[in-house]
């Protein structure tokens, strides 16, 4: 039986958890796909009369579309349905690069630019807490982007996260604008073994925190992929939250270095 990786083992409970000012963050959980009878109530038939956990969370997802969209000027943002596959590509893949054998020697992201909305951020460090919960980064840094350390580096196999704030108490920040991206549109991430790493736009959407899409967000891929994530919807002032997430999907078109 082959080890399971870091990204793999924390999904059952990922969940990536913001804080005070609009911060960027995706309130991510594995829904049971089995009722689970009540104390006391006899029989696990009974309980199966009851709706599951995700049939309550696509209830209605028959108006959802089947794909995630491509997003762009007047196209708005919405959710897939839980069911549908992450975008495909929008322009030829390019093989992963292989990753390193020793953790000591293992590389990581640096910086992120995205040419269409002028960001130029560096990166950093993001973990999974006790609670399961995925930190931001640091509100005292709004243009600093969080790299969860449990998933690929990017450029190799698998889906990379990466996290950051779409605005704080004093303003816009990194992520602001990353709902105008759309299909096609070009990423780049630096990393610190010299090798730069050029993603390309393959779909974006705007999902709901309380059916946030798990497994199309970090189910596992057969190529090399990127995950942008910050907040959207509206700001509910009294739980200083936003109601959904952004998320754009991007897979490595181009590598060098």
């Amino acid at each position: 039986m082959t080890e399971q990786t870091p990204m793999q083992r924390a999904l059952p409970g990922l969940l990536i958890a913001g804080s005070l000012g609009g911060v960027g963050l995706v309130m991510v959980s594995m829904l049971s796909l089995w009722p689970t009878p009540e104390e006391g109530s006899g029989s696990l038939a009974a309980a199966q009369d009851q709706p599951t956990q995700v049939e309550v969370a696509n209830a209605g997802a028959f108006v959802l579309p089947p794909t995630v969209g491509p997003g762009g000027k007047g196209v708005p943002l919405t959710q897939a349905r839980l069911d549908a596959p992450a975008p495909l590509p929008a322009v030829p893949v390019v093989s992963p690069i292989p990753s390193a054998k020793a953790k000591s020697t293992r590389s990581r992201p640096v910086r992120v630019k995205i040419p269409k909305i002028k960001v130029n951020a560096p990166i950093g460090a993001v973990t999974v807490d006790s609670k399961g919960k995925l930190g931001t980064p640091p509100l005292t840094k709004p243009n600093q982007t969080g790299w969860y350390k449990g998933s690929p580096v990017p450029g190799e196999l698998g889906p990379s996260v990466i996290n950051g704030h779409v605005s704080t108490r004093k303003g816009p920040a990194v992520f602001d604008r990353l709902r105008e991206l759309a299909k096609g549109d070009q990423i780049y991430v630096y990393r610190s073994d010299g090798k730069v790493t050029r993603f390309t736009v393959s779909g974006i959407e705007q999902a709901s925190k309380s059916t946030f899409p798990t497994s199309r967000v970090y189910g596992n891929t057969s190529n090399a992929q990127l995950r942008l994530i910050t907040c959207g919807g509206v700001f509910n002032k009294t739980a200083h939250s936003y109601t959904d997430n952004i998320v754009v999907y991007a897979t490595l078109s181009k590598k060098k270095g």
